[in-house]
């Protein structure tokens, strides 16, 4: 049996139809740039933002764009400090050292995969300006904590939501903790596009209303530019696309999510440890991730078994040729250190079957032997 990471193409091949006529709508239309007034991108803004329960949605042009521009909303820069988690994509630590500041790397949990908030108040300082949790694979992080941390030292705070489109903690959408949240809309996400988008979501109307004109050169009219801000414009072809997937995104979630409970089942009788869910939140599996010993072998073995897994991520930041100055060791972050060697990414998909993931488990069972 052959079971793909990701089925992206049966997801398009079902859409083909409404995709090709939203593309059409587009080309018709002539809006292809997601300016002020483009009716496809402030369609998608409108419903997305209900979807989050926000009330505000500011279309970009990527999920990376997406964090950096809330930092400088935000005015967040040069020798200022942010939080964040040790072992996630390098965009959300990377925005921090693009608006002039420094990236504080905080531990995980080892339980949850993301920021340990009981790690976090070791390292707040004079210089530290906001906290950026990341609801990594689609796990909401421990916000209760982290909003109370924020309050007690006047931090801000920017979720980085980018693989948990649609999750809830304590029934609370996720998005809805921080100053502002971001979104990553790349193809391979739970609602992606057939390019690359992004957005960011607040409840601060005045927040709202700078985020959006920096999108767009810091414009308030089409020649008036009330500060200097940039290009990054979700295109119209996009939006409409996206507004098309949005539809489905409750519906992928839920099998998603059933999809993940049938793993849970099937890797607990063979007693495999795998991203703890506590009680308060909902998953909405992005990523299924698994921590096994010998990962390379098990890799390969599941490879030839004809079943197709990833690495989520190789190596922790701290530890990327990226941040080698500072000089990090393996002791500054030993959770994250140690998942590097053990951490590995199952197939999960909206339509992935349940033989499929009986497979997956049968064959796991037998590279663990």
């Amino acid at each position: 049996m052959k079971v793909p990471f990701n089925d992206l193409q049966q997801q398009h091949e079902q859409l083909k139809q409404p995709l090709i006529e939203a593309f059409e709508d587009v080309f018709d239309s002539g809006q292809f740039i997601g300016k002020e007034g483009n009716p496809f991108v402030a369609a998608f803004e409108k419903d997305f933002a209900r979807f989050c329960q926000a009330r505000h949605c500011i279309a970009c042009a990527n999920g990376t764009d997406a964090i950096e521009i809330a930092l400088r909303v935000l005015r967040i820069g040069s020798g200022d400090e942010v939080i964040v988690p040790a072992r996630t994509w390098i965009s959300t630590a990377e925005a921090v050292s693009h608006v002039g500041a420094r990236p504080i790397f905080v531990d995980v949990d080892p339980l949850t995969k993301n920021i340990d908030s009981t790690k976090i108040r070791a390292v707040i300082n004079s210089r530290t300006k906001a906290i950026i949790p990341v609801h990594l694979f689609g796990l909401p992080a421990d916000m209760d904590e982290i909003v109370a941390i924020a309050s007690e030292h006047d931090l801000k705070i920017i979720e980085d939501a980018a693989q948990a489109h649609g999750a809830f903690y304590k029934d609370q959408p996720i998005g809805s903790f921080g100053d502002l949240a971001t979104f990553s809309f790349f193809p391979g996400k739970n609602l992606g596009c057939l390019g690359d988008a992004g957005c960011i979501i607040t409840n601060d109307d005045d927040l709202a209303t700078r985020t959006k004109r920096f999108t767009d050169h810091g414009r308030s009219g089409r020649f008036d530019h009330e500060f200097e801000g940039r290009n990054s414009r979700m295109d119209g072809i996009q939006a409409a696309f996206l507004s098309v997937k949005l539809k489905h995104l409750e519906e992928w979630t839920r099998k998603r999510q059933e999809a993940g409970s049938e793993y849970r089942k099937a890797l607990h009788k063979i007693g495999l440890s795998f991203q703890e869910t506590p009680s308060d939140r909902t998953h909405v599996y992005h990523v299924f991730a698994i921590e096994v010993d010998k990962r390379d072998h098990v890799r390969e073995v599941l490879n030839k078994a004809g079943v197709s897994s990833g690495i989520h991520y190789p190596l922790a930041l701290p530890f990327s040729k990226a941040y080698q100055v500072h000089g990090y060791q393996q002791n500054d972050f030993p959770v994250a250190f140690e998942q590097m060697t053990r951490t590995l990414s199952l197939p999960i998909f909206p339509d992935i079957t349940v033989e499929q993931i009986r497979y997956v488990a049968a064959s796991l069972a037998q590279a663990i032997l």
